[in-house]
């Protein structure tokens, strides 16, 4: 048994027998045919068990190099473990940007592309919506090259494919030329009033974040993420549908130090210093937490958050803020926002399981109406038949999962649960 191995909030520890550290796609290769049972890890940022497995797990953290960078078709090809930080920096340093960010840059591309990760913009797709090609090491150590071009519909299921596939070693992804951004955060935003103009108030800008403790009747904070233009004149009103622009660098949590927070008040930067909400060479977040978030389709937002701000008095002891965001619509089949865009209502939780999971299914009935769907990688408590129900795409994706893996070498509990055996 391993020594304590632990995800990076360290609330799950993983139960494999061995954990290998490859160097080359020739050692995955080597390492997955000869395994029985096997996944990969990336950079360990799942509050579940996706990750896990009973006998070896593959980190990929050493596989953590830029390939190429085609400027005429922009596109970047990257190995398996690179994290958004160091790409970014790449990337910006050589002129080119990615289309959006999640919060934090820390993250692996490859886990967060698996997983549906996502930032926030009425405009932007979830992160794997970038990608453009896989190199995939299958059950059998063979490779497999599923392309965005060469064959869609087999791609749609490879994409975010949770881990099911095989190990990703090489991802390729659309990128654009580099831009500068503007961030500006508002302040006490009524919830109450926000109905009226909540597209409004989301179309605002680039990417749009409303962070809520669900007590005070408003969004406490409003972050704003604006392209600059060249020789653009833009300056922002002094509120945003009544809410102050804050007078200070913000911490999404009040009471706690903006200083690890990506620059605030207007002041322009590059977009991969603009778009996340936490600094690369800062600690994430405010340290030890829980996360749960729920996808609910757009067009029944509204409803949704009504119903958590119903369950308040129930929430407010275990959270530290929530954060609601939207995201476009993409084709991928195991994505919750495949063929419909979507808002996320997103939970920092306190490092307290086991009043987290008697109040998640609380959250989960009220949100039951709305389609709600689970992010693939936070802490959930639906029933695996109900997630299996919220994916139209779902047979489709098991045909493709015996396709690669027959013997079910890269299944896990986790993946038994929510998508089945499909045999």
């Amino acid at each position: 048994m391993l020594e304590k191995l632990t995800n990076w909030s360290g609330n799950y520890v993983f139960g494999a027998l061995r954990v290998h550290y490859p160097e080359s796609v020739d050692e995955v290769r080597s390492l997955v045919a000869g395994c029985t049972k096997a996944r990969t890890l990336g950079s360990r940022h799942s509050f579940n068990g996706i990750a896990d497995c009973a006998e070896d797990l593959i980190s990929l953290e050493r596989l953590d190099r830029i390939v190429a960078l085609n400027r005429e078709r922009r596109q970047v090809t990257i190995e398996g473990g690179v994290r958004y930080g160091a790409l970014c920096r790449y990337l910006n340093d050589e002129g080119f940007a990615l289309h959006n960010l999640a919060s934090l840059p820390h993250i692996s591309v490859a886990g967060a592309c698996a997983t549906a990760t996502h930032g926030s913009g009425d405009g932007n797709g979830c992160l794997a919506t970038a990608v453009a090609a896989l190199e995939i090491v299958k059950a059998d150590g063979e490779l497999a090259h599923p392309t965005r071009e060469e064959n869609p519909e087999h791609f749609a299921g490879a994409v975010v494919a949770l881990g099911g596939l095989g190990a990703v070693t090489k991802l390729t992804l659309d990128v654009s030329p580099a831009f500068t951004m503007r961030q500006d955060v508002y302040e006490g935003l009524s919830i109450a009033k926000t109905e009226d103009y909540f597209d409004s108030v989301m179309s605002s800008g680039y990417s749009v974040s409303l962070f809520t403790d669900w007590q005070s009747g408003t969004f406490s904070q409003v972050w704003v993420k604006r392209r600059i233009v060249d020789g653009d004149e833009f300056q922002p009103a002094a509120d945003l549908f009544g809410a102050p622009a804050a007078p200070e660098h913000r911490h999404p949590i009040g009471g706690i130090s903006a200083e690890n927070c990506t620059d605030q008040m207007g002041i322009a930067g590059s977009w991969h210093e603009r778009m996340p909400h936490f600094r690369m060479d800062f600690t994430p977040s405010c340290g030890e937490e829980l996360q749960s978030e729920y996808l609910v389709p757009r067009r029944h937002a509204w409803s949704a958050i009504r119903a958590v701000e119903r369950l308040s008095d129930r929430i407010a002891p275990l959270l530290q803020i929530s954060e609601i965001r939207t995201i476009a619509a993409d084709g991928f089949w195991m994505s919750p926002f495949y063929n419909q865009a979507c808002v996320s209502i997103h939970f920092t939780w306190r490092k307290d399981w086991a009043a987290v999971r008697i109040l998640l299914p609380e959250i989960e009935a009220a949100l039951a109406t709305f389609e709600a769907r689970p992010h693939w990688g936070k802490l959930f408590t639906m029933a695996p038949e109900h997630v299996q129900s919220l994916y139209a795409r779902l047979p489709d994706f098991r045909r493709l999962l015996l396709r690669y893996d027959p013997e079910g070498k890269f299944r896990n509990g986790f993946l038994d649960a929510y998508v089945g055996s499909g045999r």
